[in-house]
């Protein structure tokens, strides 16, 4: 297969989309708590940033209709997604209310805790900055948990997740 190579501007947008999507990324959920209830968002700009201290980013896109709640948000948590949880992902996606008292309890943090993901890190705004389309958000992690299974993964605009080894 022939190798393809341009500069990223707004004629090649959408190479330089399907280029960043050859890498696979987990597929997360990040809640917080605001005056009219819980909120959600789907992201998979998430990583780790620092050990010490605990540090984790991921990125709100500015046009999002949920971005200014959880830029100004001082308390959020972020939930890695097992894989059987693309429903949720999908709805988040989507929707960042449609919370049921099935799917989300208040953790002792007092962010909204979702049942079934494989780890969460309640987290501490620690920054947020200015990133093009995107704001860089920073959090201190206060809390971990994590519990067996295999996460949900996207790439080249499909989720999935690993194959069993034999």
């Amino acid at each position: 297969m022939p190798e393809t190579s341009f500069i990223p501007g707004a004629d090649t947008a959408r190479a330089y989309r399907d280029a960043l999507g050859c890498f696979a990324t987990g597929v997360t959920v990040v809640t917080t708590l605001t005056e009219s209830g819980p909120l959600a968002i789907t992201v998979n700009s998430f990583t780790s940033v620092s050990l010490e201290p605990p540090l984790l980013l991921w990125c709100p896109a500015g046009n999002s209709l949920r971005h200014d709640a959880f830029v100004a948000a001082e308390r959020f948590a972020i939930h890695v997604l097992a894989e059987d949880q693309l429903e949720q992902a999908e709805h988040f996606a989507r929707n960042g209310e449609g919370f049921t008292q099935e799917n989300w309890r208040k953790s002792r943090a007092g962010t909204p805790a979702l049942s079934g993901s494989i780890a969460r890190f309640e987290c501490q705004k620690f920054a947020a900055h200015p990133a093009g389309d995107h704001t860089i958000v920073l959090g201190q992690v206060t809390h971990v948990m994590t519990r067996p299974g295999k996460g949900l993964i996207f790439k080249r605009g499909q989720y999935g997740g690993f194959l069993e080894q034999i």
